[in-house]
């Protein structure tokens, strides 16, 4: 009965400690109870982890779930109005940390409000955070229900496409200035799942800043495009001034929702599905 109670005693000593996606310990006595998100992909991510109740505050754009648009805002992805932060005293802070945000998250760890920092790469990377957010809430079970149907759709998706013959992609995230991503990125591995070939994948940055001459001199067989707000960017068509290119000669100019490739949430697999749709498209059209 002792070894009993000395097993239960460890083991909740450490129910509510998970690494972050920098390596550190997030350690909480109990499970978080007002939890502040500074990413919007968090906040999605800590209601699909059965966390959503326990929300007291998020960044601008956060926009889904619904209910995540009644939550109140404390700055944006650029700049934290640390005072309303620390006015809903939190328990636990999720955050992507950026440029805008660095200075912010260091003042809050130094009061001494755990902190778990999120820079997904992989789609694996989703399903982990799910889990470890779910530990933090104290909703495991809902959290991991999540993961394993995540895993369990990126694995079906996965068997049905990746080998399937590589289509040449470029991925366009904007146009002023032209920027895509690199083979680090995780909406490369998106295109890789696909059967894709992300034509940067070697550049060394994650996002790149690049120029037209560049994406010429790859000559991608499609491009695909993201717009701001879910409609197909005017930018996009601009490729057809270029007839020389593969991917304008043959119409191939796709636009898929930002939200859905962007956001690094179970609902990438839904961009998935159709970046593999438009993958099909351009394959049945050589």
């Amino acid at each position: 009965m002792k070894w009993f109670l000395l097993l239960f005693v460890l083991f909740n000593a450490n129910a509510y400690a998970v690494r972050d996606d920098y390596g550190d310990e997030v350690h909480l006595e109990k499970p978080a109870g007002r939890i502040v998100s500074l990413a919007p992909h968090l906040t999605e991510l800590l209601y699909d982890a059965g966390a959503g109740a326990k929300l007291v505050g998020a960044v601008e754009y956060s926009d889904y779930p619904q209910a995540a648009k009644a939550l109140p805002r404390i700055g944006n992805n650029a700049s934290i109005n640390l005072e309303a932060l620390l006015a809903l005293r939190p328990d636990l802070v999720v955050a992507w940390p950026s440029a805008g945000t660095g200075k912010a998250l260091e003042r809050i760890a130094g009061l001494g409000i755990p902190v778990f920092r999120s820079e997904p790469r992989e789609l694996e990377d989703i399903a982990s955070t799910l889990e470890r957010l779910g530990a933090l809430a104290g909703t495991a079970a809902q959290a991991d229900r999540a993961a394993a149907a995540f895993r369990a759709r990126a694995a079906d998706l996965r068997r049905r496409y990746s080998d399937r013959p590589r289509v040449r992609v470029f991925y366009e995230i904007w146009d002023r200035p032209l920027q895509t991503v690199n083979g680090q990125h995780l909406i490369s591995k998106v295109i890789r799942l696909c059967g894709g070939e992300n034509v940067f994948a070697g550049l060394p940055i994650l996002a790149p800043e690049i120029d037209r001459e560049a994406v010429l001199r790859e000559n991608p067989e499609v491009i695909v495009g993201s717009g701001s707000d879910g409609t197909r960017p005017d930018w996009l068509d601009k490729w057809r001034a270029f007839p020389g290119l593969l991917a304008a000669a043959k119409g191939q100019l796709y636009s898929l929702p930002a939200d859905l490739l962007q956001r690094h949430t179970p609902r990438v697999l839904d961009g998935a599905e159709r970046l593999c749709g438009v993958l099909d498209r351009v394959r049945a059209a050589r």
